[in-house]
């Protein structure tokens, strides 16, 4: 495995220091799982869209969760009782999984989920990024106040 000095990114990236852990963490998900199939969105400037193939599912079955920048979904299929017409079933090709499943994504700073919603086998998760005032940019005006109450 290739490593990478990200030394030089550090001089002018300040506050980045979990900048290294993240790349490292990105690369390591190359060992997860594909199932089930999703797709990433962009509805708007700060809009967004996951949308997971969750066939055989219903909303009792599939949970969302938001802990810090970590959002999980995660569906389990409650084991049912097999009737003597199911227990008699073949299937010749069985391409519908039915297996519990666990997907992970990484959040960026400010992003929230404000709607999830299971339709036709899709459960859509809509995201957005709200960024507070105190951190949108603002202009500084030279020779402020503050200066020239100091002479």
């Amino acid at each position: 495995m290739r490593t990478i000095d990200l030394s030089p990114l550090y001089r002018s990236f300040i506050g980045f220091d979990r900048l290294a852990s993240m790349i490292d963490a990105a690369s390591q998900n190359g060992n997860q799982a594909t199932y089930p199939p999703y797709n990433i969105e962009l509805l708007g400037e700060d809009k967004y869209r996951i949308s997971m193939a969750v066939a055989g599912f219903g909303k009792e079955d599939v949970t969302i969760e938001v802990l810090e920048n970590a959002l999980t979904v995660t569906g389990k299929k409650e084991a049912e009782e097999t009737t003597d017409s199911e227990q008699q079933r073949q299937f010749l090709h069985k391409g519908i999984s039915e297996r519990s499943f666990e997907r992970k994504f990484h959040l960026g700073d400010h992003v929230k989920v404000t709607a999830a919603n299971l339709e036709h086998g899709l459960l859509n998760i809509d995201l957005e990024r709200e960024i507070p005032e105190e951190k949108k940019p603002r202009q500084i005006e030279i020779g402020s106040a503050l200066l020239e109450s100091k002479q």
